[in-house]
């Protein structure tokens, strides 16, 4: 029996073993590093039929960049391919022009889609096989666990997190990568019978069409605000030294193209800037900076510092920054109870919906947009303020009218449960 049959028999009241999936159906494809071969991929993949399967292998934790090193590809009548990008960087217009067109089915596109456009591939219709599983109410979406649960087979996983710019890249990497493109039209086929027969298909399209149309993302306020321990610091002096760090940090990682925890890790930034070194030589006493790579970076960490502690106080970083957002939660009681109150009300009404239709909540609506609802009502209605904030159609129609109902609600329980003064 070939393991795509599905799970072998299991006496009466066992569950099914799932089968491994231990090798290609057509064997293992060589990797695509020509033009020429490119080209031919092209021609496969235009002349098959149906969807077609994509995923994309980046070098997060390894590399600064989030390029794509590796690209899966699979197709009805043509095959899979395994593509390098590196040696084909600005010709892929072939491929680009075979893809153009069908359905893309990725699992957690929003992960891939990025570096695939940076190869000039843009899907013009999509099909997400993690946001599926999630609107589909399954307990577990990860790609290995859908298809155990939903094909019967065992994916074996292992390379996901590998430095995927090594070269050449190992056989055992190479048949994960061209087995992760392997399954997924069949599970996005039992996926799409699932979201029809539970009424979701449109809820589904809509999701996936956001997801294929969103933009990138704005820079982040401060970055480096986010530097793992930057709790320990409360003097803006410190901070000024964590920022000056950070920067420095990360314009040697862009330039050597190396993960910046890889080029000096959080830990010794934070250590550097509660620590405050008096000089270079007192820098490189300290954990981390006595290693022989950083002790040659000396310098260059020092000059850092010396900035930092040579800013006048006006330009020194201030301790929080100001939010366009609503408080933490935990403040609301104390800040505007009925805010709290309104908040209580409408998560109670969105977990009855998500119970009800069998979604997580925040893929019902996104918890930020309900928190900010709570905080300052909208003066419009609910469903506008709703759609104004960029809410699909199917989740204005579900939760429109049970928010506005639980934010009268809110206010009113706030109101009777206040004691009266004077």
């Amino acid at each position: 029996m070939d393991a795509r049959d599905g799970p072998t028999d299991a006496p009466d009241g066992a569950a099914a073993e799932p089968v491994p999936l231990l090798e290609p159906a057509d064997g293992l494809p060589e990797v695509v590093r020509s033009p020429t071969a490119l080209r031919a991929v092209a021609a496969a993949i235009a002349g098959g039929h149906g969807p077609i399967a994509v995923d994309a292998e980046r070098a997060s934790g390894f590399r600064y960049s989030a390029r794509a090193y590796l690209v899966q590809l699979r197709r009805a009548g043509a095959g899979s391919f395994l593509i390098d990008p590196i040696p084909l960087a600005g010709r892929f217009e072939p491929l680009a022009q075979a893809l153009d067109g069908p359905e893309w089915v990725l699992h957690a596109a929003s992960q891939d889609l990025a570096c695939l456009a940076e190869l000039g591939l843009r899907p013009a219709t999509l099909f997400d096989t993690e946001l599926a599983g999630r609107l589909a109410g399954l307990p577990r979406v990860g790609l290995g666990p859908m298809v155990e649960q939903l094909l019967g087979l065992r994916l074996e996983k292992g390379h996901g997190a590998a430095d995927w710019s090594t070269r050449p890249l190992p056989q055992d990497w190479l048949v994960y990568a061209a087995l992760d493109v392997e399954v997924l039209i069949e599970l996005r086929d039992v996926l799409d019978d699932m979201l029809t027969k539970q009424g979701k298909r449109e809820w589904a399209a809509q999701e996936f069409e956001a997801v294929r149309t969103a933009p990138p993302p704005p820079p982040r306020a401060d970055p480096w605000r986010r530097t793992s321990g930057i709790h320990r610091i409360r003097r803006p002096r410190q901070l000024a030294a964590v920022r000056e760090l950070w920067r420095a940090r990360d314009e040697l990682a862009e330039q050597r193209d190396i993960a910046p925890g890889r080029v000096l890790p959080d830990s010794a930034i934070i250590e550097a800037s509660v620590t405050a070194p008096t000089s270079a030589d007192e820098l490189a006493r300290l954990p981390v900076f006595r290693g022989r790579a950083q002790r040659r970076l000396a310098s260059y960490w020092w000059s850092a510092l010396h900035r930092a502690a040579a800013l006048p106080n006006p330009e020194l970083p201030p301790t929080t920054l100001a939010s366009d957002g609503p408080p933490p939660v935990s403040r609301w009681a104390d800040r505007d109870p009925e805010a709290a109150a309104r908040l209580a009300a409408a998560r109670a009404a969105v977990a009855e919906l998500g119970q009800r239709y069998d979604l997580p909540v925040e893929n019902l609506l996104q918890p930020d947009l309900l928190r900010r609802l709570c905080w300052q009502p909208p003066t419009t209605s609910v469903a506008e303020a709703l759609r104004a904030a960029g809410a699909r159609p199917w989740q204005v129609e579900l939760t429109a009218e049970p928010l506005e109902r639980a934010l009268l609600a809110g206010t009113h329980t706030s109101t009777e449960t206040t004691p009266a003064t004077g």
